[in-house]
């Protein structure tokens, strides 16, 4: 029994909610999946060299990169050879074992938060605009929240218009503390609130940032002096330094993590709209472009659409239907 037909077997012990999200969430990519892969299985009942090449055309298409691909591509025909596979039909399963194991590649996943054992969990949130930065930290705060923390947001955007007043709205929606000042520098309305969160004995400070990639010097600085006034009053933070990514951006994603990853130590990526994409195989080229792991994947709208990332539950929601 493959990896694939373990996963199935198991979820259906599960509370569907979580299933029912990467469900959703990944329509758009699991129908392009299915219908392509049907179609290429349907076209060559027999594997060979020619089927290998569309399915790499597939794979590239949905953005999972082309690195990632070619390694995959080599693993299943090493399969295929020493498993004396010749039927595309049997080579479904394989296909998703294989993506399964490219994406664990022999590590421990960590997709969970590092909280602190000592005060305060401090989270920085990066990323450029318009990728959700804010709305993530909201999100996230609603996570927290229902799980009995007390939370803290911190107005670290000063620099965009109406990112105060969209932070203070998730405050007020997830019931968590937030701590700004109007056209202030970054680096102070963090001081004052880690100070507070310290104080007051908070569980967890999330910590919006500017999104500015244009000037990477102006944005190292900025980033290495928020870093050191939060050691000033929390020396083993950040705990957390999350990535934020519009997943409907496939290789341009991709690109902003190779930078952000020389600009600062990013320890985690967040992926949002997975759901508004038909290209989730982006979640693959992330892994294999930088080596960080995604905490977090945005299936839908709602405040509770924010989800911790599993790997085996995307791959149920990429290949259910196959």
């Amino acid at each position: 029994m493959g990896l694939f037909s373990k996963f199935k077997n198991i979820f259906k012990k599960e509370e569907k909610e979580e299933l029912e999200k990467y469900d959703v969430g990944l329509e758009k990519t699991r129908n392009y999946f299915t219908d392509k892969i049907s179609l290429l299985n349907g076209k060559y009942k027999k594997v060979n060299n020619d089927y290998f090449d569309e399915l790499e055309e597939i794979l590239i298409m949905a953005d999972i990169g082309v690195n990632t691909v070619m390694e995959f591509i080599d693993r299943l025909k090493k399969r295929v050879k020493s498993e004396n596979i010749t039927s595309s039909e049997d080579l479904k399963e394989i296909i998703i074992d294989e993506m399964f194991i490219i994406y664990v590649n022999n590590q421990i996943v960590v997709n969970k938060i590092n909280y602190s054992d000592n005060g305060p969990t401090v989270i920085l949130f990066v990323g450029v605009n318009g990728v959700g930065k804010t709305t993530t930290i909201g999100k996230i705060a609603y996570l927290l929240k229902e799980q009995g923390k007390k939370v803290m947001m911190i107005a670290g955007d000063t620099f965009r218009a109406g990112a105060v007043e969209q932070i203070k709205e998730w405050a007020d929606i997830t019931g968590s503390e937030v701590i700004y000042k109007e056209s202030s520098d970054p680096s102070s309305v963090i001081y004052d609130g880690l100070v507070k969160a310290k104080d007051e004995e908070y569980d967890v400070v999330l910590v919006d940032t500017a999104g500015r990639l244009q000037n990477k010097d102006n944005l190292m600085n900025e980033l290495a002096k928020i870093n050191r006034v939060v050691k000033k009053i929390i020396p083993d933070a950040p705990h957390e330094t999350l990535l934020v990514i519009d997943a409907t951006t496939g290789q341009n994603g991709i690109s902003q993590a190779k930078s952000f990853k020389g600009i600062t130590d990013v320890s985690g990526i967040v992926l949002t709209k997975l759901d508004g994409t038909a290209k989730g195989g982006i979640v693959l080229a992330i892994k294999e472009s930088v080596d960080i792991p995604v905490k977090f994947v945005g299936l839908g709208e709602k405040k509770e659409d924010l989800k911790v990332f599993d790997i085996e539950k995307y791959i149920y929601g990429l290949f259910k239907d196959m």
